[in-house]
């Protein structure tokens, strides 16, 4: 059976209209992966199966947002790094833009009666939200009784205001340690021409630290701000919502920069807006710094997942056969169960619980483990909040 052919790059302008339409209606999160085949694979022909399999692989191994960064290495397989950036620009977009048409809304109506009742039921869907994500995270990554013990210690020591990035790398040593003997789970990517990176990938870079440079020069807050971002992102292993533990513990429980409560209402927002949970960086940077903050804030937490992606693109499948990279990468993952649960955790002594905030929350979870769509399961719990509260 004959491979078919794959069409011609695709024009820049026609990548950042592809997935600025695919951001449109991102809801899902790594769901949207999916579509994003189908389009590359299927309808447009950019790109070979197996060269997309690769991508999801490198996608779900690096820290950051699942679909963003698959969208990027789309971009990047077809028109190189310039493609990349507007893959990865095109994709986040709506889901910028419409954060922070709710963020605005939400710091001047926060205190509005039924506008607290309807936060006050988003809450408690917030937990149901999270505790799904832990569940089905599990699902997926604890195989052994190694895996279960790495979760365990990591739900422990988070519970105990040990800081998470600590955290992450004992769980890459004891997946080094624990898991020898355990299939590696190798590979060897399909060899496939990657157009010339080095020199833009650099130059990115390069841009990347004058930008951060001179906003330590003019607005120190901001840097601070930025800098947060970043590693938040950097060590978000697991999708997005491994970012979820690390930005609370950072904003909320380290620096008090907001209360719990307006943090899950940030979250809860975000469930409303097309992308990944990551956006919820624009909600935190809007009301800590305006419209700049939105800005620095959504750029800074997605800026290293685009940079990880491109500079580990040629070299990925060399990291694939090492058994070492990939046990500390599922000690690492087995830890994210751990930090979800105890996130849940403290996101449930957020919410002033009563019998309706209970039964929204078990209705929530019991239909997320259905598999109903979250949007409505927001929706609806929207609906009640404001009727019944």
């Amino acid at each position: 059976m004959t491979t078919p052919s794959l069409s011609p790059p695709p024009t820049l302008l026609r990548l950042f209209q592809v997935f600025l339409r695919l951001g449109l209606t991102a809801f899902g999160g790594p769901a949207m992966i999916a579509y994003i085949r189908e389009l590359a694979v299927g309808r447009e022909r950019w790109l070979a199966k197996e060269t997309f399999a690769d991508g999801v692989a490198l996608s779900q191994t690096v820290p950051g947002a699942t679909a963003m960064q698959v969208a990027a290495y789309v971009g990047l397989r077809t028109r190189g790094v310039a493609g990349a950036l507007v893959s990865y620009v095109g994709f986040g977009l709506p889901a910028f833009f419409l954060m922070l048409t709710l963020s605005a809304l939400y710091a001047r109506t926060h205190n509005v009666p039924v506008v607290i009742a309807a936060f006050s039921g988003l809450q408690a869907l917030i937990v149901a939200v999270v505790a799904n994500a832990a569940i089905s995270f599990g699902r997926s990554t604890l195989h052994c009784w190694q895996h279960w013990g790495i979760a365990l210690i990591a739900a422990i020591l988070f519970g105990m205001m040990i800081n998470p990035v600590l955290i992450l790398l004992l769980a890459a040593l004891l997946g080094m340690i624990l898991l020898q003997g355990h299939p590696a789970q190798a590979r060897t990517a399909q060899e496939s021409t990657l157009p010339p990176i080095f020199r833009p990938f650099i130059l990115l870079l390069a841009c990347a630290a004058a930008g951060l440079a001179l906003l330590a020069f003019f607005s120190p807050d901001l840097a601070r701000l930025a800098l947060l971002m970043i590693k938040i992102d950097l060590f978000a292993f697991g999708g997005g919502f491994g970012s979820v533990p690390l930005m609370f513990h950072e904003i909320v429980e380290i620096r008090s920069w907001l209360d719990g409560p307006t943090f899950l209402d940030g979250i809860a927002l975000g469930q409303f807006t097309p992308g990944p949970i990551v956006i919820t960086a624009t909600f935190v940077g809007y009301l800590l710094h305006g419209l700049i903050g939105a800005g620095v804030a959504t750029v800074a937490i997605f800026c290293p997942s685009l940079l990880l992606v491109i500079g580990l693109t040629p070299y990925f499948a060399r990291l694939r056969t090492s058994s070492c990279f990939n046990r500390a990468i599922t000690g690492v993952l087995s830890s994210f169960v751990g930090l979800l649960l105890a996130v849940t955790i403290r996101f449930a002594l957020q919410v002033h619980w009563d019998c309706l905030h209970l039964l929204l929350a078990a209705a929530a979870l019991a239909a997320l483990l259905k598999k109903v769509d979250i949007l409505w399961v927001f929706l609806a719990g929207l609906t009640v909040s404001v009727i019944c509260l």
